[in-house]
């Protein structure tokens, strides 16, 4: 066996997400920009809105306020985007074929108690031991906060024990940077190799991820 745990993204992984991500990222740049948080030239198609939130709190102006509407913003388009999620072919199947053979998390940007709601919705909560969202971490993913607080739950296991699994470069940046391999899962590769993601292996269904294990 390649190792001992596994870490989800969630969406576009575990879920078929219909979160209007372009939508949520041009709101969150718009809202920086008006507040002077961003330059109005900060490039769009090389950010995430995650990566926009980091940007902007690196720029030393950020207070608890505009911080809790930039959240805000991003609630309301996961709110409105899980309403309307649906399972990934074979999704509970394979973590039903995984429980109780390796230790299973969830680590994703998202609001905990959101995500955790989403997983009930489609009965595979139960699955996981630990739902990290980003109430867990100093930094969102591409950071690699939300993978070390699951390390840290299990001191008797090496980043190596554990496998990654994601859809988006940030998935990968962040698990490299834990120390953590990665399977990439219909990924964009040009997108990852230009991000500097190099994956342990790629698949475009679920079902070929234990030949990665």
């Amino acid at each position: 066996m390649h190792g001992q745990g596994i870490i989800f993204d969630m969406d576009n992984t575990l879920l078929q997400s219909r979160i209007d991500f372009e939508s949520m990222k041009s709101h969150t740049y718009q809202f920086c920009v008006e507040q002077g948080l961003l330059s109005p030239e900060c490039l769009l198609t090389e950010h995430t809105t995650s990566t926009l939130i980091e940007e902007a709190k690196a720029s030393g102006l950020m207070t608890e306020e505009r911080l809790a509407a930039l959240w805000g913003i991003a609630e309301r388009y996961e709110t409105e985007g899980m309403l309307q999620a649906e399972l990934e072919p074979g999704a509970k199947e394979l973590l039903q074929s995984l429980k109780g053979k390796y230790h299973l998390a969830v680590v994703t940007n998202n609001a905990t108690q959101a995500a955790i709601k989403a997983l009930k919705n489609y009965e595979i909560q139960v699955e996981f031991e630990y739902v990290v969202g980003r109430e867990y971490m100093e930094a969102l993913k591409p950071a690699p906060g939300g993978f070390q607080y699951v390390l840290n739950q299990y001191h008797h296991l090496k980043p190596s024990d554990w496998l990654s699994v994601g859809d988006s470069w940030i998935d990968g940046k962040a698990s490299q940077a834990a120390g953590i391999p990665f399977v990439a899962y219909r990924s964009d590769p040009v997108q990852l190799k230009s991000k500097g993601v190099l994956p342990l292996g790629v698949i475009s269904h679920l079902a070929e991820l234990p030949q990665w294990l």
